[in-house]
C-alpha cells in the first residue's frame, strides 16, 4: 500500500445528531504514532477509545526514521511489529568520521540473543500505516478524521471537547482526554499551557533521496566537518525503497525557504556522492528544534504524552521512540482506573503517569542538549574541544566515550518511582525495579518477552511456589533451569526460586530470591497506586 497518497474519508458520526454531548472513556486526540499506539494499547485492554484527528492522511516525508528496540518490542504487543521488521532497515552499528577519516564504530546490540534489532530505520508513514491498520482491526477504537479540537472545558469528572468537522461542530464528553496532537499541540494551548526550555540557534535540512543499487551496509553515519559539507555535520541513514535521508547542517543563517530549492539541495547531494551515482530528491524538508518539555504532564482531565508534552532534537532518535513509550506508560494505567483495579489508587496511578515520563523526558532532553552542544560548539573553544576529542577517539578508547553524535534511545530506568517496591535481598545485574524487562530465548523459539501477560506477570525461575498459581488477576511465567535458558537466568541474576514482579508495561516493580504471596500482593497493590502498610509489607517479605 502506497502510504503517502492514502486518504481517509470523513464520515459523519452518530454523536453529531445527540441531543446531549455524547460521553466516552477516552478521546486520544492525534493520530500520529504516539496516539495510534495508545488508543491500540487501551482497545486491547478493552477499553473503548475514541481517537480525533484535524487532517485525513498520514505524514508527509520521512520524518521519524529510527525506531528503538524497545519501541519494536511495545509494537510486537501491540500486534504490528512484525510488518515494521520486515519492511524496515535493521541495524545495529554506528560509524563516525571526521572529515573523510573514520574516527570509530560502535556497535548498539553487541551481544546474541535479543530477538529484535538495535534499531530500524523506517519512514514514519510506514509506522502510522501499519498503526492505522492494526487500529482498524479493533472494534473498540472509533477513528475520526477531519475532527478537530477546537475548546475544553475542564469538569470535575470528564472534560467536555468542542470538535470542528466539515458539517459544523459538535461537543464531546470523555472521562479522560489524551492530547496526543504533536509539537504545536492545540490541546495545550486551549487549557493555557506551554512548553520552555532551551531553542537551538541552528538549522539543518533533511533529503530523502532516491539511489537505486547503491551498496552500502545498513549503519548509520556521522560526518564532522566532511569535505563535502566543510564546517558543518552531516548524517546518513538508508531507507526501504531505495530512498536515503540525509540530514545536513546549514547554519542558523542560512534561509530556509532557499535551502529547500532543488537546486540548492542537489549540489549538497551531488557533493557527497560524487559525479557518477544517479539519485532523484523525493522529499525535502528545513528544520530547527529545541530542548522543551511542559511544566507537568497532567492537568487534570487532560493528559499530555510524546511531542505535545515534550521536545527533542533529532539526535539520538528520542522523539518518536519516547512518545511511544509515554503511550505504553500511560494505557495501563488508564485502563486500571477506569475499570476500577487501581481502586483507592486511582489518582496516584495517574500522577505517576506524570512523575515517571517527566522523568524520562527530562533524561532524553539532558541526553539530547549535550549532544547537540558537541554537534554544533558555539564558542571557539568548544569546537577547539571537540575536534581534540575526534582526534583522540581514533586511537584512544576513553576518548570515544566523549563522542557525541547523538547518544541513542534507550529505554528510561524509573529510579525512585512511587511504583517501586524496594529490594529487600541482594542482586547484581541491570533488572532492578524500574528497569524494562530484558528479553531472552526460551525453548522451543519462544522468547520471553512475548511471554509476559497484559496484566501483571509474575516471571519465575525454577520451581514455581503452589501458592503462585492461586494468586487472582496475576500472569505467571515459570523459567526453568537448563542450557536453553541460561541466558535468561543470566540478565535476571535468577538463583532457583528467584521471582520478579513485572508491571503491565514490562517494567520490573518488585523482585525477591524467595518470595511469599502476602509479598507479592502487596507490591502489586504499590504499582497500582495504592497505599502499603510498611509494617505489613515487611512481614510479608
Amino acid at each position: 500500500m502506497d502510504f503517502q497518497t492514502l486518504q481517509f474519508p470523513y464520515r459523519r458520526h452518530a454523536d453529531q445528531d445527540a441531543a446531549e454531548p455524547a460521553r466516552h472513556p477516552v478521546v486520544v486526540v492525534g493520530a500520529g504514532p504516539v496516539g495510534l499506539a495508545l488508543a491500540i494499547d487501551l482497545a486491547q485492554r478493552n477499553v473503548p477509545v475514541v481517537v480525533l484527528d484535524n487532517d485525513h492522511q498520514l505524514s508527509v516525508g520521512s520524518r521519524a526514521i529510527c525506531f528503538a528496540k524497545r519501541t519494536l518490542e511495545i509494537f510486537d504487543r501491540l500486534g504490528c511489529g512484525q510488518p515494521m521488521v520486515d519492511k524496515g532497515v535493521s541495524w545495529n552499528v554506528g560509524r563516525v568520521f571526521l572529515r573523510d577519516e573514520p574516527v570509530y564504530a560502535f556497535n548498539l546490540l553487541p551481544e546474541a540473543g535479543h530477538e529484535r534489532p538495535a534499531f530500524i530505520n523506517l519512514q514514519q508513514y510506514y509506522v502510522e500505516g501499519y498503526l492505522a491498520e492494526r487500529a482498524a482491526q479493533l472494534p473498540l477504537i472509533d477513528l475520526r478524521w477531519d475532527n478537530a479540537v477546537s475548546a475544553i472545558e475542564q469538569q470535575a469528572d470528564h472534560a467536555l471537547l468542542t470538535v470542528d468537522t466539515p458539517d459544523g461542530p459538535y461537543r464531546l464528553r470523555a472521562d479522560w482526554v489524551a492530547a496526543c496532537d504533536g509539537s504545536r499541540s492545540t490541546v495545550r494551548e486551549l487549557i493555557g499551557q506551554s512548553s520552555t526550555g532551551r531553542v537551538f540557534k541552528d538549522r539543518f535540512l533533511i533529503a530523502d533521496v532516491k539511489i537505486t543499487g547503491r551498496q552500502q551496509p545498513p549503519e548509520r553515519w556521522f560526518w564532522f566537518d566532511p569535505p563535502f559539507h566543510p564546517g558543518q555535520s552531516v548524517l546518513l541513514h538508508r531507507q526501504p525503497d531505495d530512498v536515503w535521508r540525509i540530514d545536513f547542517q546549514l547554519g542558523w543563517e542560512a534561509d530556509p525557504d532557499e535551502a529547500k530549492k532543488p537546486e540548492n539541495i542537489v549540489p549538497l547531494v551531488r557533493r557527497l556522492l560524487g559525479p557518477d551515482v544517479p539519485f532523484t530528491l523525493e522529499w525535502a524538508s528545513v528544520y530547527t528544534f529545541g530542548c522543551r518539555r511542559m511544566g507537568s504532564f497532567c492537568h487534570g482531565r487532560v493528559l499530555f504524552a510524546g511531542d505535545a508534552a515534550h521536545g527533542v532534537s533529532p539526535f539520538g532518535a528520542r522523539g518518536a521512540n519516547s512518545g511511544v513509550q509515554d503511550a505504553e506508560n500511560l494505557a495501563w494505567k488508564l485502563a486500571a482506573v477506569l475499570q476500577g483495579e487501581a481502586g483507592e489508587g486511582a489518582d496516584a496511578l495517574i500522577a505517576s503517569y506524570g512523575a515517571e515520563r517527566e522523568y524520562a523526558a527530562d533524561e532524553n532532553i539532558l541526553h539530547s542538549t549535550r549532544a547537540t552542544d558537541f554537534i554544533t560548539p558555539k564558542s571557539a573553544v568548544s569546537r577547539l574541544f571537540r575536534d581534540a576529542v575526534l582526534q583522540l577517539a581514533r586511537t584512544q578508547p576513553f576518548a570515544r566515550k566523549l563522542v557525541n553524535s547523538g547518544r541513542l534511545s534507550v529505554p528510561a530506568t524509573l529510579d525512585g518511582s512511587s511504583l517501586n517496591t524496594p529490594d529487600v535481598d541482594t542482586f547484581a545485574g541491570a533488572m532492578r525495579p524500574g528497569a524494562v524487562a530484558a528479553d531472552a530465548p526460551l525453548p522451543e523459539g519462544r522468547w520471553l518477552l512475548r511471554g509476559l501477560g497484559s496484566g501483571f506477570t509474575l516471571l519465575v525461575f525454577g520451581s514455581v511456589p503452589g501458592w503462585a498459581r492461586d494468586l487472582p488477576d496475576l500472569g505467571l511465567l515459570a523459567v526453568p533451569a537448563g542450557e536453553a535458558t541460561a541466558l535468561a537466568w543470566q540478565r535476571y541474576d535468577a538463583t532457583p526460586g528467584s521471582a520478579y514482579l513485572i508491571r503491565p508495561d514490562q517494567h520490573v516493580c518488585a523482585r525477591w530470591r524467595a518470595p511469599t504471596a502476602a509479598a507479592v500482593l502487596a507490591a502489586r497493590a504499590r504499582a497500582l497506586g495504592r497505599m502499603v502498610d510498611p509494617q505489613t509489607e515487611r512481614s510479608a517479605a
